[in-house]
């Protein structure tokens, strides 16, 4: 048997020629621990761009909004829907109430009327531009409370109501509402699993 080392291919060019390489492999198991960790990291960055930009989960605390959400209600709200178009009357929607409030904590309430519309409440009955407007979200058991005097909304508010009259805290008591503090719209209720379903 020959002692002599094994012939490496010369370059033609009579060039020295470079030792062999030996690219280091990844392990299956090493290989399986970067996807997981890549994984938790696209992840959580999507759910962070998701809850501050599309859709956020809020719970309903208090029962201002009886009978059509109940406390405890978990909610999920669209947030981007207002950079498509204002807010409706009718619409459902999440917000910072005024400093009248007197608190930090968002609230949620029914939008009644939106910029331009005079608005007043007597008697428990709600009036937009001189009507008296109907109500077939809202027995009326739920209808009460203070009276507010017709106003008219400015540009960039909107005047907001709790579905349970009697005992909501919302413009008749704080004023009209910044369009710019609205969250956003709770569109579906997904918790508990007998309220699960849209919201209207």
């Amino acid at each position: 048997m020959s002692d002599e080392a094994p012939e490496r291919a010369q370059p033609e060019d009579g060039s020295q020629a470079l030792p062999e390489q030996h690219p280091v492999k990844r392990t299956p198991a090493r290989r399986s621990i970067m996807e997981t960790v890549w994984t938790v990291v696209i992840a959580l960055a999507l759910a962070l761009l998701i809850r501050q930009f599309v859709v956020e989960s809020f719970v309903v605390q208090g029962v201002s909004m009886l009978p059509n959400l109940q406390n405890g209600e978990h909610l999920l709200v669209n947030k981007f829907i207002y950079d498509l178009h204002p807010p409706r009357i009718g619409n459902v929607i999440v917000f910072l109430p005024p400093p009248a409030a007197h608190t930090n904590q968002d609230f949620i309430k029914r939008v009644i009327a939106v910029p331009g519309d005079t608005v007043a409440v007597r008697h428990g009955q709600v009036y937009v531009n001189g009507r008296l407007q109907p109500h077939p979200y809202l027995p009326s058991s739920y209808l009460g409370g203070p009276a507010f005097p017709q106003e008219t909304v400015p540009p960039g508010y909107v005047f907001v109501l709790g579905d349970n009259r009697k005992v909501s805290d919302d413009s008749r008591y704080f004023g009209f509402v910044p369009i710019r503090n609205i969250r956003g719209q709770a569109e579906f209720a997904w918790w508990p699993p007998q309220v699960v379903g849209s919201i209207s």
